[in-house]
C-alpha cells in the first residue's frame, strides 16, 4: 500500500511539475523582459563617446500571434536607459497581411529612440512571404522613417563619430554587403548592423575588424538547461545568442529577440541589450 501512494503522489508531483512548466512557458516568460547590461570595447572610439549607451533592440514580430501591448510597454522600460544610440536589428513584423502594417504604425509610435541617432535593418519577415515581397519591405522602411528611424540597405551612416553600417538581410531580395563593407575605414570606429548571425560566415567581410549585431535566432526560444538549443534557423549552430569571438578583431552579438513568433519560450528571456561604449585597448 505504502508503495502504491509513493507511485500515485510521484505521478500527480510530474503532472503538475509538467502543468507548470508549460503554463510557465506560455504565460510567462514570454513576456519577462530581461534588459541585458553589456560593455562594447570599439578601436579607435572618440573620447566623447566613452561611457555613451547604444541600445539594440531586435525581432519585435509585430503581427497577430501576441498583444502589441507587451512591445509598447517594454520601449517604456528601455526609454528609462536614455540610450544615446538605438538600433534595430530587423524582423519588425510577422507579415501575413497589411494588418500589420497598420499595427506596426501605432507600436512604433512609442520606439525607443536614441539622443544622438537611431538606425534599423531589416529582417527576413520584413520582406514577407518567402521574403521576396519587395513592396512590403519598401512600405516597412517608409514606416519607421516616419518615425525618425534610418533604415540601412547596405549603406553607413556616421553618428557623432561612430560609423554603424546595416547590410540588408540574407534572405531578402538586396543582400548586397559588397556595397557598404569595403567602404569602411579601421581607423575609424565602426559597427556593422546584419539581421542574420549566418552572414558572419559569407566571404565579404575582408579586412572589418569591430561588433557585429544580429538577431534572427530568438536564442532558440526553448532551450533545456545545459545544453544548446535544439531548435536554431540558422546554418552555423553555434550562432545563438549571447557575444561570440569570431577572431581576426571581430565579435558578433545576438540578440534573444523582443517579440515571438510562437508565444513560448524557456530559459530563453526576451532581451533588450543595452551596451556601454569603451575605448578597446
Amino acid at each position: 500500500m505504502k508503495r502504491r501512494k509513493f507511485i500515485k503522489k510521484s505521478i500527480i508531483a510530474s503532472v503538475g511539475a509538467i502543468i507548470s512548466t508549460a503554463l510557465y512557458s506560455i504565460k510567462i516568460e514570454p513576456f519577462w523582459l530581461e534588459l541585458v547590461e553589456q560593455k562594447m570595447p570599439i578601436k579607435n572610439l572618440p573620447k566623447h563617446l566613452v561611457g555613451k549607451k547604444l541600445m539594440q533592440i531586435s525581432d519585435i514580430h509585430v503581427g497577430k500571434r501576441f498583444d502589441s501591448d507587451y512591445l509598447i510597454e517594454s520601449f517604456q522600460k528601455a526609454k528609462k536607459y536614455k540610450p544615446d544610440f538605438v538600433v534595430y536589428t530587423g524582423d519588425f513584423v510577422h507579415y501575413e497581411d497589411t494588418d500589420q502594417l497598420d499595427l506596426l504604425k501605432e507600436v512604433m509610435d512609442h520606439a525607443v529612440l536614441g539622443k544622438k541617432g537611431t538606425v534599423g535593418v531589416l529582417g527576413n519577415h520584413d520582406y514577407g512571404k518567402d521574403w521576396i515581397e519587395v513592396d512590403v519591405a519598401n512600405t516597412i522602411v517608409d514606416i519607421l522613417v516616419e518615425k525618425d528611424i534610418k533604415v540601412l540597405r547596405n549603406e553607413k551612416i556616421n553618428l557623432n563619430g561612430l560609423t554603424i553600417a546595416g547590410i540588408d538581410d540574407f534572405w531578402g531580395t538586396n543582400f548586397y554587403p559588397e556595397k557598404v563593407l569595403p567602404s569602411l575605414d579601421n581607423s575609424k570606429a565602426n559597427v556593422v548592423l546584419c539581421h542574420n548571425p549566418d552572414v558572419c560566415d559569407e566571404d565579404v567581410w575582408g579586412g572589418f575588424q569591430g561588433w557585429i549585431l544580429s538577431g534572427h535566432t530568438h536564442g532558440g526560444q526553448v532551450k533545456p538547461p545545459f545544453l544548446p538549443a535544439p531548435m536554431l534557423p540558422v546554418k552555423n549552430k553555434k550562432y545563438s545568442a549571447g557575444k561570440i569571438d569570431l577572431e581576426n578583431g571581430k565579435t558578433l552579438y545576438i540578440n534573444r529577440a523582443l517579440g515571438h513568433l510562437w508565444q513560448i519560450r524557456f530559459n530563453v528571456r526576451p532581451e533588450i541589450t543595452v551596451f556601454t561604449l569603451e575605448r578597446e585597448a
